[in-house]
């Protein structure tokens, strides 16, 4: 059971507050990515400008002790701002700043997994790489447990839940709802959701974004539903197996193109890339999320973690070619191995990387 004193927000009269004028100014909430992958903000007050740039705004800091990101005896972490978005919970002309880490001494934090990928983003602007990434998450309860799940016990074996509707095979549509709405009005790229193979799980889809917007927007839509789930009074998981045994785990299967694979003829590109993907199935793997080994079994859809497979439409592959992609000999290809809690920008980087090159040493 839930704590007796747990209580969610009290929307009704924080809503009285949250028309008041605001007399000229604004609030920008600073968000930034932490030591364990977790989206952590904190808010400050700006003048009312009516169309900020990153570059206008102020460099913040914070207790990078407090986060894992910095020792006690050096504490100070940098807050670079690098993308605004518009504030879906305090409305216009209120913002979300996705801001980078960096330390005192000039060089980003090394949890800053954005810098890297930006210089590699950069470097094979050429290509124009496309990216679309699919973020599946487990709804938990305050004990956490899988919501709608039995205190004692499991639900029914898979099969009525993904895409699933009506009582008994979804719940927490609310929040997905919710989340939906936040992100089309922050002009986050979001494409679609829909329920998940195990019941409390859901999907999210952001793309096709462009280069270094993959991680931007992707690690904002991750900080909204978190923010969202707080006022449900529910938990969001992106463990890659919450729940041992005969239930799906979640990944972050991550769709892949450049200009060359988009064109007629691009399977020959979209080849020579999984055969460079093949060779380093390992380096991918190290930076595709923790916990990824209880995930990628064989089983439920995925590929076995040591192993490097490839085909079309077979999801229990590492990286599935569609079939519409397969037919017409062009297009794009998923890369089904990242887990669920993998950082966008490793992803995004290292799928670069493997298939140009370091261009940034």
């Amino acid at each position: 059971m839930a704590p007796s004193d747990t209580i969610t927000s009290r929307t009704e009269t924080l809503m009285k507050y949250m028309s008041l004028d605001q007399k000229g100014q604004i609030i920008a909430e600073y968000v930034w990515v932490d030591a364990e992958g977790n989206p952590r903000s904190k808010s400050r007050t700006l003048p009312e400008k009516k169309n900020y740039t990153p570059e206008d705004l102020p460099i913040w800091n914070f207790d990078g002790s407090s986060t894992g990101q910095a020792p006690g005896d050096n504490s100070d972490v940098y807050l670079k701002p690098v993308a605004i978005f518009p504030d879906p919970f305090r409305g216009s002309p209120n913002i979300i700043v996705l801001a980078e880490c960096w330390d005192a001494d000039g060089q980003p934090n090394k949890f800053n997994y954005r810098h890297e990928c930006a210089k590699i983003m950069e470097a094979t602007a050429e290509h124009e790489p496309w990216f679309g990434l699919e973020q599946e998450y487990t709804l938990l309860s305050q004990n956490d447990r899988p919501y709608g799940w039995p205190d004692a016990g499991f639900p029914a074996p898979q099969g009525p839940y993904y895409c699933g509707v009506g009582t008994g095979k979804v719940v927490q549509r609310d929040i997905v709802e919710a989340h939906y709405k936040a992100c089309l009005y922050a002009g986050i790229k979001i494409s679609g959701v829909n329920a998940e193979v195990m019941p409390a799980q859901w999907e999210f889809q952001v793309g096709p974004c462009v280069g270094i917007e993959m991680g931007d927007h992707l690690w904002v839509a991750r900080y909204l539903l978190h923010r969202i789930s707080e006022d449900f009074g529910a938990k969001v998981s992106v463990n890659p197996k919450p729940i041992p045994g005969d239930w799906n785990g979640a990944g972050l299967h991550s769709n892949f193109s450049t200009k060359e694979m988009r064109e007629e003829g691009g399977m020959k590109h979209i080849e020579t890339a999984i055969k460079k993907l093949e060779g380093r199935h390992k380096e991918h793997i190290a930076v595709y999320g923790e916990g990824n080994e209880l995930r990628l079994t064989g089983k439920h859809e995925t590929g076995a973690i040591d192993s490097f497979t490839w085909g079309v439409a077979n999801r229990g592959a590492s990286i599935r070619i569609p079939r519409e992609v397969g037919a017409k000999g062009y297009g794009y290809f998923e890369d089904r191995r990242p887990a669920s809690n993998s950082d966008p920008y490793r992803i995004t980087a290292i799928l670069m990387e493997t298939c140009f090159g370091n261009t940034t040493a």
